[in-house]
């Protein structure tokens, strides 16, 4: 079993999240098993070739997750080996001096949602559909206990491994795994998830399924697409919107209040609405193909090219 898999699975021994441990070892072991990815082999191999100085640290340095220390005499050797991990979508991240100015400012998101959520120290965190794990430091920046992010992508979690690599000790843990494939922990205090609920074919099986990893009480934060509307808007696109193929469900802010009221939810507030804007996702060195700008109605930028609302995004909280 991977080393990290290992460590995660040692700390969640006597934890509120224990339960975790009659299933979650095997599911695991079948991703290890399953695991075909053209690249993994040689994404396992650049890994190793990471230097690293003594004393990692790491901090927020103006919205950056900064590893230290800096390595300047390996720069261009860091550079190259990040490069073989494109395309960096969350952050941005400065690894031993090198800074990947990746396609979204997840800084911004976080600094509007921050003032919202309950406090997380000493809390148990989960983030469904992490990424490349930003948040999750971001989480840990304000204290919490541990912090576990969820995303079934193996770039993902290559790109996670990088980042731990500088700052080893720390109580993070990345699977790659679905939600779906989680037992109920029924235990975690936070639990996010932002930019996947749109992307489900499911709705309201996957509240349910964030619903129980919360403990009684435990606090919702969802951050998704939203379109203008009353309780009864929702929008299903005919195939792509904003050129994503897997977009399924757009509902009015309103509708999703109501589908977290259905789904059992108390306390629910919507936050924060914003328009995503073309400061926030953006085109970079550190991605492959296209971005958001390319994705909007070069005529009308209140549009996507494909004639669909452009993108907003409403955080939602609600408890358990």
């Amino acid at each position: 079993m991977h080393p990290h898999f290992k460590q995660c699975l040692h700390q969640l021994i006597d934890s509120p999240l224990d339960s975790w441990l009659a299933q979650l070892p095997s599911e695991l072991a079948n991703w290890e098993n399953a695991q075909k990815h053209g690249d993994w082999q040689k994404w396992q191999k650049l890994l190793s070739k990471f230097p690293h100085g003594e004393q990692p640290q790491w901090q927020v340095v103006d919205g950056t997750v900064t590893f230290t220390p800096e390595l300047a005499q390996y720069g261009p050797a860091i550079t190259g080996l990040l490069k073989q991990f494109m395309p960096w979508r969350k952050g941005p991240f400065n690894i031993a001096g090198v800074t990947i100015d990746t396609e979204w400012r997840s800084d911004f998101k976080w600094e509007r949602l921050l003032p919202h959520i309950s406090n997380l120290n000493g809390r148990y965190v989960l983030d469904v559909g992490c990424g490349s794990g930003y948040h999750l430091w971001r989480m840990l920046e304000q204290n919490a206990k541990m912090v576990i992010g969820v995303d079934p992508s193996p770039l993902f979690f290559m790109q996670s491994l990088i980042t731990q690599k500088y700052a080893p000790t720390v109580p993070l843990y990345f699977l790659p795994l679905g939600v779906e494939d989680l037992p109920a922990a029924n235990a975690f205090d936070t639990v996010f998830s932002m930019g996947v609920f749109y992307h489900r074919r499911d709705p309201m099986t996957f509240l349910q399924q964030l619903k129980q990893q919360l403990r009684k009480g435990g606090e919702l934060v969802l951050e998704t697409l939203v379109v203008d509307g009353d309780e009864n808007t929702v929008v299903m696109p005919q195939d792509r919107y904003a050129q994503m193929r897997n977009v399924w469900f757009l509902p009015s802010v309103k509708a999703l209040e109501l589908w977290l009221n259905r789904a059992g939810f108390s306390n629910i507030r919507t936050v924060d609405v914003d328009q995503t804007s073309v400061a926030e996702q953006r085109k970079t060195t550190w991605i492959e193909g296209h971005s958001l700008s390319d994705f909007l109605d070069p005529n009308n930028t209140e549009l996507t090219i494909e004639g669909y609302p452009a993108p907003k995004r409403a955080v939602v909280i609600a408890n358990k």
